[in-house]
């Protein structure tokens, strides 16, 4: 685990430097950790650099990047401050470690994916995209801001009780009409990540390259 720079050791975190490119921020689901989604970040793009941090808040003594009042109904004011505050924890982990600016990828399921939606929609200067697996809609009044050439990719369950399609159908229309590029790449299953999806984005990921 790296905690080298001013201020990232305060947050648990993982760094893996690499070549690949996108380089890739990893952002877990409840209950997961800074090591849950670095096999899915070399399945994406091999040999990317990937910065992997934990959710700073605690349910239940489970990790999450923000809280929510219950279950599907967010804290929207924690997820604005909790959203600022990873932003700059990448920003600095991205001058520690020599990373262009503007040209993440945030990788997330679940509450993680929400998180990428969310600094995708405040800090849209330090991402050129995101993949989201299982996501909801991060905020009722979204920011309107200019998300021209950020990628978007969406691989929600077609089953699933949380993200549901027209939960997906919302933020998928949210985000294109600030400008991204988003893809839709469902499948059959719940509340989870599908295998062949994983190798569609990575096929798709490595053509923006």
């Amino acid at each position: 685990m790296s905690t080298a720079g001013a201020g990232l050791g305060a947050r648990p975190h993982v760094w893996r430097p690499g070549l690949g490119s996108p380089p890739l921020v990893l952002l877990h689901g409840t209950g997961g950790d800074e090591h849950d989604l670095l096999g899915l970040g070399r399945a994406l793009v091999p040999g990317a650099a990937m910065l992997s941090p934990r959710g700073a808040v605690l349910e239940n003594g489970m990790p999450r990047f923000f809280r929510r009042l219950r279950e599907g109904v967010f804290d929207e004011d924690d997820l604005r401050a909790r959203t600022d505050e990873l932003a700059a924890f990448v920003e600095a982990a991205g001058a520690e470690h020599g990373v262009v600016p503007g040209s993440w990828y945030a990788v997330g399921f679940s509450n993680g994916a929400n998180m990428a939606s969310a600094l995708l929609l405040r800090h849209p200067e330090l991402l050129a995209g995101a993949v989201l697996f299982a996501a909801m809609v991060p905020f009722a009044d979204p920011p309107d801001v200019d998300l021209t050439g950020k990628q978007v990719v969406i691989a929600n369950g077609q089953r699933d009780p949380m993200a549901t399609p027209d939960l997906t159908q919302l933020l998928a229309a949210q985000l294109g009409e600030r400008g991204a590029e988003t893809v839709e790449i469902p499948h059959p299953g719940g509340h989870s990540i599908d295998p062949a999806g994983v190798a569609r984005i990575a096929e798709l990921l490595a053509e923006r390259r």
